[in-house]
């Protein structure tokens, strides 16, 4: 586990594409957290100039790297290889433009890091409404997390606030019961720079719709590990609409992560090499 070490430096991978409004709100996250990030990665697919503008309003609060390319469609996959490549740190987080981290967000991914391992973090899904009224002070004070500020500004009731209890011991017995698995979820996860370059990356083959899931499961392959903290390492997921989502797509990459999973894929032949 990483620990306090000053020797290993922790990265945030964050993924964008023209959200501004909902990019601003997460990396208010990044200013409070109880230990900070050595470097934030933006990986942005093409957003036009008012995120750059967005970013560097940050840059003297955060240490931001801005990972950029033209817009030609959904390439995530693709903006994420840049951003692992133009990545230092020797641990990487995993997330996405809306959603807004805990205070103790890198902290517990610091903690439960281990050699062999990769962490499968887990979100709370806001209702629009609620994603709309998030206001910085509500980020600062740790508001936007409290279950009773969700209800009070609209939030229906469910069994997935069981996720903001924020007890540790309550959070690791949920850990251990949850049925749902520890897979690479590209909201929230975290693991070692060296296993996913031994992997190549991701697939730039795959667009929406199971591309982190692969690099999961090549990972696996690679003979890494999965561990569940769904509910320790808690972001609040901001409501959006995914028109990138197409059924071609989805077919594509199923396609791909039979091949995956039946012939044990290790390094994929379109990644950081193009093998």
């Amino acid at each position: 586990m990483i620990g306090a070490s000053e020797e290993i430096k922790v990265g945030v991978v964050i993924s964008t594409y023209n959200n501004p409004k909902w990019l601003e709100k997460t990396l208010w996250g990044y200013l409070y957290q109880s230990r900070m990030a050595d470097e934030i990665v933006i990986a942005d697919d093409g957003s036009t100039d008012e995120t750059r503008i967005l970013i560097d309003s940050f840059r003297d609060r955060l240490p931001i790297k801005h990972v950029w390319h033209e817009d030609r469609g959904f390439q995530k996959s693709e903006i994420l290889n840049k951003a692992l490549v133009a990545a230092e740190s020797d641990y990487l987080i995993f997330t996405d433009q809306d959603c807004i981290p805990r205070h103790d967000f890198i902290e517990t991914h610091c903690r439960y890091a281990q050699k062999g391992f990769f962490l499968s973090g887990g979100y709370f899904k806001m209702i629009m409404s609620v994603s709309e009224c998030v206001k910085q002070e509500d980020v600062e004070r740790g508001r936007v997390f409290k279950i009773s500020w969700l209800k009070q500004h609209g939030q229906p009731n469910s069994f997935k606030m069981t996720k903001l209890f924020g007890k540790a011991w309550f959070a690791s017995f949920m850990n251990f019961i949850t049925p749902t698995k520890a897979t690479w979820n590209g909201c929230n996860a975290s693991g070692w720079r060296e296993d996913m370059l031994k992997i190549n990356g991701y697939n730039e083959d795959m667009h929406y719709g199971g591309q982190d899931r692969e690099f999961g499961e090549r990972l696996w392959n690679l003979g890494i590990k999965s561990k569940q903290i769904r509910y320790s390492a808690i972001v609040m997921h901001l409501d959006h609409k995914r028109p990138y989502k197409t059924k071609e797509s989805i077919r594509t990459n199923v396609e791909i992560r039979k091949n995956t999973r039946k012939n044990k894929v290790v390094e994929t032949p379109n990644g950081i090499r193009k093998l």
